[in-house]
């Protein structure tokens, strides 16, 4: 398999405070990556710099075979971005949301009509697609969301704690439409807090303080440290993180 991913000592800093900590590693074409940790362990910087949104202050890297210092507008033809928050305009339906976004990435006239018939299709969104985006409920959004970001057909996606504020149930089946994209060679490189989550990606790595901690399938890091589940191993590799300084 090729890489879709490689980062080597990427870091990045914020005057003297340091989001990323000279992180490395390599993600697969197809492949689901998860990208662990808690709540400002710098998940978020580090996906701004694979997306081409934020330099690096140090390290390279290489993002659908493009240079993310170098060529980072390429980047973000070639890439889906889903933020966590909600980024589409509330005002608009989720149609008119998809052709905006749609001719951003320069799809027009049939080939954009065929692209949300088919995003549609794949998310279900139905009777939502003609409704203000504003007004939808979280999980709608979520997924109008996705379909904004899958419209040009991207070879990787990012998708930044995609499944915040939505219930159990729905982020099950958000997950079956992203094995849905996998099975058909789009890379997803996932951030998450959500355990359970994370036992759905092929490799994850934990982050934390802006370092990778970890990283792994998730069978094996949890046969590494002898946890009953992801959860505890989780916990204990945070809590002896930090006894370590």
């Amino acid at each position: 398999m090729n890489a879709a991913v490689v980062v080597n000592n990427l870091t990045k800093k914020f005057g003297d405070f340091t989001a990323v900590d000279s992180i490395s590693l390599k993600v697969e074409t197809g492949e689901i990556f998860g990208f662990l940790g808690a709540n400002g362990a710098g998940k978020t910087t580090a996906i701004r710099m694979l997306c081409g949104l934020l330099l690096p202050t140090s390290g390279d890297g290489i993002v659908a075979g493009h240079d993310i210092i170098k060529e980072n507008e390429k980047i973000k033809s070639s890439i889906g971005y889903m933020s966590q928050k909600f980024s589409l305009y509330p005002d608009l339906t989720g149609k008119e949301n998809l052709v905006f976004y749609g001719s951003l990435y320069g799809l027009f006239g049939d080939r954009l009509k065929v692209r949300i018939e088919s995003v549609s299709e794949l998310l279900s969104l139905g009777e939502f697609i003609d409704r203000p985006a504003g007004s939808l409920p979280v999980g709608w959004r979520q997924r109008l969301a996705l379909g904004a970001a899958i419209l040009h057909e991207p070879k990787i996606l990012f998708l930044d704690e995609p499944t915040g504020g939505v219930d159990p149930v729905f982020r099950r089946r958000f997950w079956e439409t992203l094995y849905k994209l996998a099975d058909k060679g789009t890379t997803l490189f996932v951030t998450t807090h959500y355990m359970d989550e994370a036992e759905f990606c092929r490799r994850i790595s934990i982050m934390h303080r802006g370092r990778i901690i970890e990283l792994g399938t998730p069978g094996d890091i949890i046969k590494k440290y002898n946890q009953p589940n992801l959860q505890e191993t989780f916990i204990s590799l945070i809590l002896a993180s930090d006894n370590n300084g």
